[in-house]
């Protein structure tokens, strides 16, 4: 009888450390996905407000660039898919879209020096570089909270967990081109 107690002893402790074990990594790739999201809301709120400057940039340029018509018509469709979307990898795949077509746009613009010397125009241009240094310093911390995201669900046994939850790697925000 002493031998089946003992015996049922291991067997439950060893079943308790299986189980925290499993419990370890399950708690793991949920932190890892929630800081990854915690990332991307705080550089979220920066890349809604560099889409909402778009409209008043588009309104201001559009005067004195009349025939670069179809470059509005892309930047607006961008920012429009932006706000759209909830998706965190869709949104970082338009944020990065996003920021190449406003680079474009301020070089362009540069060919247009009545609409450089506009008040307004460079107020907003001082505001979307602001917003771009903020957006620079997130995106750091974002991209390496991705990049722990990613690492932790390819990892064997957290690929095990990371199926069953559905957990997909994400892809990372890329600086300005331009």
């Amino acid at each position: 009888m002493d031998k089946y107690i003992l015996s049922f002893l291991i067997l439950a402790i060893i079943l308790l450390v299986t189980v925290r074990y499993l419990l370890g990594i399950f708690n793991k790739i949920v932190m890892l996905k929630k800081y990854r999201d915690k990332a991307f809301a705080n550089i979220d709120v920066l890349l809604k407000k560099q889409a909402d400057l778009i409209p008043q940039l588009i309104t201001i340029a559009e005067q004195a660039m009349i025939h670069e018509k179809s470059f509005f018509l892309q930047l607006s469709a961008v920012r429009k898919n932006y706000l759209g979307t909830k998706i965190i990898d869709e949104k970082v795949k338009i944020g990065n879209a996003l920021e190449h077509q406003l680079s474009l746009l301020l070089m362009l613009a540069e060919n247009y020096p009545t609409l450089i010397s506009q008040p307004t125009f460079q107020h907003l241009q001082a505001q979307i570089t602001l917003l771009e240094n903020q957006i620079a310093d997130r995106r750091e911390f974002f991209n390496k909270s991705v990049a722990l995201y990613n690492m932790g669900i390819r990892q064997f046994p957290n690929i095990i967990f990371a199926r069953i939850l559905r957990y997909k790697p994400s892809s990372m925000l890329k600086p300005m081109q331009g």
